[in-house]
């Protein structure tokens, strides 16, 4: 008889695991089915006001949203090596990039003075208590997300390695031609 029941509960919790992993498939299939737009989150701007990321926009043109901290060493040489070509990014297509730190509230007061001695032309915002990455699905840093006219994110790209601008900038170039990048 003792048999009998462990099977029996063994199959209906095999049984919940089934369902809760097919519930989870259909939830995500829907979700990343649709276009994923950037989420409503207050950050803090560089003078310590509140800024709301649903008011990030590009007037119609392709935006680059990269994930930094001032501890990262990849993050700074990636967003620094992009800093060198960004005049003629913008110029070529027009396209915006915004700088989110993700350091904590013992290390904000870093941010500022780390980008005024930066030659950095971006937009930078200060995500404290991490809401903006977390909705953003942001594990590591540095992560980038690309996102076109119409304030979908298209594309993302975690880490960095030199010459990752390289096809970062040939995915700005086609979706400012509108031209899909799937």
């Amino acid at each position: 008889m003792s048999t009998i029941l462990i099977f029996a509960f063994s199959k209906k919790r095999h049984m919940k695991q089934t369902i809760l992993a097919l519930g989870l498939f259909l939830f995500s299939t829907t979700l990343f089915g649709q276009a994923r737009t950037i989420p409503s989150v207050e950050v803090f701007d560089m003078k310590g006001g509140k800024f709301n990321t649903s008011q990030l926009d590009n007037d119609g043109k392709p935006m680059i949203i990269n994930f930094w901290a001032t501890w990262c060493s990849p993050c700074k040489r990636e967003l620094n090596n992009i800093a060198d070509l960004y005049t003629d990014w913008v110029e070529e297509t027009g396209v915006k990039l915004v700088a989110i730190s993700i350091d904590d509230a013992r290390n904000m007061q870093k941010v500022r003075p780390y980008v005024d001695g930066q030659a950095w032309d971006y937009e930078v915002y200060i995500d404290v208590n991490a809401d903006f990455k977390r909705q953003m699905g942001v594990n590591n840093v540095p992560h980038t997300f690309l996102v076109d006219g119409d304030k979908n994110i298209v594309w993302q790209h975690n880490s960095y390695s030199e010459g990752d601008e390289v096809e970062l900038f040939e995915l700005v170039k086609k979706l400012s031609k509108r031209e899909s990048i799937k």
